[in-house]
């Protein structure tokens, strides 16, 4: 007999993918007109956190950014778009995907300006961690982000160990 804490979960990459779209004000951008990076940075964290979440059907924290390319600039009246996946889910943490890009309508087309790579945690109103739905890729290009997001997860973990081991051997004042 199979209990309900037996049951294992599972939703698939089309369930939680998120889509956002923002038109760019001056307001948003340095001298020059462009988008400024920082704000490009929260847009892709909250449509992140919007996949993350819809994935957990909970409260997800942000826990890293691990890489961000920023491919193009973004102009003063530029339609972006961003769209998230989730590429992986651990026990309580998920890797989501982000995509940027700039669409010109005139021509109808996109023009890719930025990547990242986020990992969020489920918790609960305590900011405990909550256990993840496991993910079911269904198509091949779900298939190899799922592969090598846990190739990146290795590098992070590899990267965590160095960086603790180094500030472990950091004398008091070093920062001066």
């Amino acid at each position: 007999m199979v209990g309900m804490s037996d049951l294992v979960i599972q939703r698939t990459v089309a369930e939680s993918q998120s889509e956002r779209s923002e038109i760019i004000f001056p307001a948003d951008a340095n001298a020059l007109g462009n988008l400024f990076g920082g704000r490009l940075m929260q847009y892709i964290d909250l449509v992140g956190a919007m996949a993350a979440s819809r994935h957990a059907r909970a409260i997800t924290v942000t826990a890293s950014m691990d890489h961000l390319d920023f491919v193009a600039p973004v102009h003063v009246g530029d339609l972006l778009i961003l769209k998230a996946s989730v590429n992986r889910a651990y026990r309580t943490s998920m890797e989501v995907g982000v995509k940027a890009m700039v669409e010109d309508v005139r021509e109808q087309c996109l023009k890719h300006v930025s990547s990242a790579y986020l990992t969020y945690v489920a918790v609960d109103q305590q900011g405990h961690g909550l256990v993840v739905p496991q993910l079911v890729t269904e198509t091949e290009h779900q298939k190899r982000r799922f592969e090598d997001a846990g190739r990146r997860r290795e590098m992070r973990s590899d990267e965590i160990l160095r960086r603790k081991e180094m500030r472990a051997k950091l004398k008091p004042g070093w920062y001066v």
